[in-house]
């Protein structure tokens, strides 16, 4: 076993040994459990120290104002912030009175470890107290994935050399600190106390606290109950207040002797729940998980990951930190949805307070396609919420002067909760990021019944939008002018290749899905003549080409503009927009994150390959990677025009953003569509996989330090396994009909339990590797 950035290298799980307060909030991030509903940061069991608390329910928030030096039409006046929901997985000890702490005394053995087989989070302590008792600490703690509002934690204390008296104090929280997510005390002040206790209630080994959010009006209820084993003389008593459930467990042991707590916490919100219902919910969750115990939920926990990893296993040959690093992101993906159930998939997850807990465009273009093809009854939920908030993007069109449907830049519940800035309020492309995830999550699962009740909404919707939003030229050409595309550093630009390419898309989409279910268009009130429009604009839009330098232009007349000095920006000088003012940034050729090399990746099929390359090679030199959303697609990209061993470097930085912390802000959560980037990458990259009209298409290769490449996806299904060697690939066929799939552009029949072997054809020599702006290329970290 060796050790990488700290963390212990092991096929699966990661871990951590020995103990420091350096870097604790990043490992917290590192070591959260969630299933989309719940989540838990992996904060110590005995609550401190602390980097930052957190237990978070999807979907509960605080509202804030949202102040503007100048107010402004259109302007959001309510902002919305994630918060800490009363936190359940807080167990202190007493060792004869003197609190169990791990910076005082004597810390001999102190251990964690994320498993992502079983999806437990195991820690051992051995430690002697100032007085010089002995005890060691076992604990295991689960988000269950198949109960969606159960946690448990399992507690175990062994007294080592001598008698020891123990006091377990298991608690419940409410208004743990948040870390300050914006500058403006104005917006922080209701953040500091969102909780107003409704009431509390307690009973044997049992607690239940409810709160209301003051602003947002949102009810949380979070229950607890205790199964204890090994003392059978321990003292049980429970208290509560407003803001604080207690269950105290008071026993002696013998040396030798132990005690073992069980806790099961219940976790419930609403906002149109009656109290007393939502109680109700709430205990009843636990009392089901107190009827199977500890050993009955993990044994559920590890049914639910062995099916998972029985398809969606990435196995990689040669690179043991690459291999924990890819299962480390599927397994963190997984946690961000698996239970959402018609709730979003915010940006951190449910791992921190990162970017006050709001859900982007990244959700839907980055994480769905992983889930569409490994996960996909929640790649379904999070269309779902989509959907649910349809009539919130109606209303934010109609706000804004446009017809259809505009979702927001940001948010939690589907309102625009983003104050005005030209990089995200006229970033459109949102709405076509969502349908192309309607039109992939449905050719990849073949549910007609989704689209017809919900996918053709959202992409007749969004189809609207676009008509509204471009304009005509005198020459016939549709132009969608004043947006910004993926590149951040580049606003109100006028056709964008990505915007435009991606629009172009769900306009033909949104006319197919309308000719399939003419009643759900009728209901629409969808027209033929409205339906021949999308197809003429999605026809005649303009795709900005330089034909003097050969290259795409990212957007029109982007390649004419001034390029950045790179030469003379330094390394302490990145990322660029918090040393050089936007207006600056805006009007010269530098790129924050990949967006033409994006468009390459989305739309391949808009591309020549000798266009794809020399794009790929011109954007190269102006990409600095200022977000953690451009590391995948230059990997796939790279990978796809010959570039391998640049690809490796792009999929070993995307790889260890996190882990890594490459991006200095871990310590407010996981980089979530930037994990779904690891599987892009190696699926869509090195994989060589596309998806589209001419269906599932692959052109898998190799480089070093991989020796080989195995992965699995869902298509209708059957679960279709492509094995990548050297000089060959194999593909195999689960179950069900033949499936019709492109090796090299060569089509191809698998059938059920044949495996196909089909030969790597020679890689044609690809042109000089491209260059970085200075200071900006991939860490060379393939060797570690």
């Amino acid at each position: 076993m060796s050790r990488g950035q700290g963390f212990d290298v092991v096929e699966w799980g990661i871990g951590w040994s020995a103990w420091e307060e350096a870097g604790q909030s990043h490992r917290e991030s590192v070591l959260a459990l969630s299933n989309g509903h719940l989540g838990w940061r992996g904060n110590l069991d005995e609550g401190d120290p602390c980097g930052a608390a957190g237990t978070y329910l999807n979907g509960v928030f605080e509202e804030h104002p949202m102040p503007y030096a100048e107010d402004g039409y259109g302007y959001p006046d309510q902002g919305q912030t994630v918060i800490n929901v009363p936190d359940g997985k807080i167990i202190r000890l007493l060792v004869d009175d003197e609190p169990f702490d791990i910076r005082t005394g004597r810390l001999r053995t102190h251990e964690q470890f994320l498993d992502f087989r079983a999806g437990v989070l195991r820690r051992v302590v051995e430690w002697t107290s100032p007085a010089g008792r002995t005890v060691r600490i076992t604990s295991s703690r689960l988000v269950s994935l198949a109960h969606r509002s159960v946690a448990a934690v399992d507690y175990e204390v062994t007294a080592i050399d001598a008698p020891v008296e123990v006091t377990l104090l298991s608690e419940i929280v409410a208004n743990e600190p948040l870390p300050d997510v914006h500058p403006d005390p104005r917006v922080m002040e209701p953040l500091r106390q969102p909780l107003a206790s409704v009431g509390h209630f307690a009973g044997g080994a049992r607690a239940t606290l409810l709160h209301r959010t003051q602003r947002s009006g949102i009810s949380v209820a979070v229950a607890v109950d205790h199964q204890i084993s090994g003392a059978r003389d321990a003292r049980v008593d429970s208290e509560t207040s407003p803001d604080l459930a207690r269950t105290t467990v008071n026993t002696r042991l013998g040396a030798g002797g132990s005690i073992r707590l069980t806790k099961l916490v219940g976790h419930e919100w609403s906002d149109s729940l009656a109290d007393a219902a939502l109680r109700d919910r709430a205990e009843a969750a636990v009392e089901a998980a107190m009827r199977l115990g500890w050993d009955g939920i993990a044994q559920k926990q590890r049914e639910y990951l062995d099916d998972f990893w029985s398809r969606a296993d990435v196995r990689i040959g040669g690179s043991a930190r690459l291999q924990q690093s890819v299962r480390f992101a599927m397994f963190q993906v997984l946690q961000s949805a698996a239970r959402a159930e018609v709730r979003s998939i915010p940006g951190k997850g449910l791992t921190g307070a990162g970017y006050e807990g709001h859900t982007f465009w990244d959700a839907d273009a980055f994480v769905l396609p992983v889930l569409i093809y490994t996960a996909p009854g929640a790649a379904r939920d999070a269309l779902l919420w989509r959907h649910a908030t349809i009539g919130h993007a109606r209303r934010r069109a109609e706000q804004l002067h446009l017809a259809g449907a505009a979702f927001p830049w940001r948010t939690i519940d589907g309102r625009e909760c983003s104050g005005y800035w030209p990089a995200g309020t006229i970033a459109f492309h949102i709405n076509a990021d969502v349908a192309a995830a309607v039109v992939r999550y449905v050719a990849a699962t073949g549910d007609a019944e989704f689209e017809r009740d919900y996918g053709t909404e959202i992409l007749v919707e969004t189809a609207r939008l676009w008509v509204a939003l471009g304009r005509w030229d005198d020459r016939g050409s549709f132009h969608i002018d004043g947006v910004t595309g993926p590149d951040e550093y580049s606003a109100l630009v006028d056709d964008n290749v990505f915007t435009n390419l991606m629009a172009q898309k769900n306009l033909r989409a949104a006319g197919a899905a309308a000719r399939r279910h003419p009643e759900q268009s009728r209901a629409l009130g969808v027209s033929d003549e409205e339906v021949a429009g999308w197809e003429t604009a999605a026809s005649a839009l303009h795709i900005p080409f330089d034909a003097e330098r050969g290259v795409h232009q990212q957007s029109a007349g982007f390649t004419e503009q001034e390029r950045w000095d790179f030469d003379a920006t330094t390394t302490a000088q990145y990322p660029l927009h918090s040393h050089f003012p936007y207006f600056d940034l805006y009007r010269k050729q530098v790129v924050k994150q990949a967006d033409l090399v994006l468009a390459l990746q989305f739309v391949p099929e808009a591309f020549t390959s000798d266009e794809t390359a020399r794009a790929f090679a011109y954007y190269e030199e102006l990409t600095v990677r200022d977000s953690s959303l451009s590391a995948s697609p230059q990997a796939v990209v790279a990978a796809r025009v010959g570039h391998l061993g640049l690809a490796m470097d792009y999929l070993m930085e995307a790889a260890t953003i996190d882990l890594d912390d490459l991006h200095d802000n871990v310590d407010d959560g996981l980089h979530i569509a930037a994990l779904a980037g690891v599987w892009n990458a190696l699926v869509c990259g090195f994989g060589g996989m596309r998806d589209g009209e001419n269906g599932l298409q692959f052109a898998p290769r190799l480089t070093v330090p991989m020796s080989r490449l195995s992965f699995g996806i869902l298509v209708e299904g059957r679960t279709l396994r492509v094995d990548v060697e050297p000089d060959a690939t194999t593909y195999r066929l689960s179950a069900g009909a033949p499936l019709d799939l492109r090796h090299f552009g060569v089509l191809h029949t698998v059938e059920a339990g044949v495996p196909l072997e089909l030969p790597t054809p020679a890689l044609p020599a690809p042109s000089a590797t491209p260059s970085q702006p200075r200071g900006r290329a991939p860490r060379d970290v393939a060797g570690e």
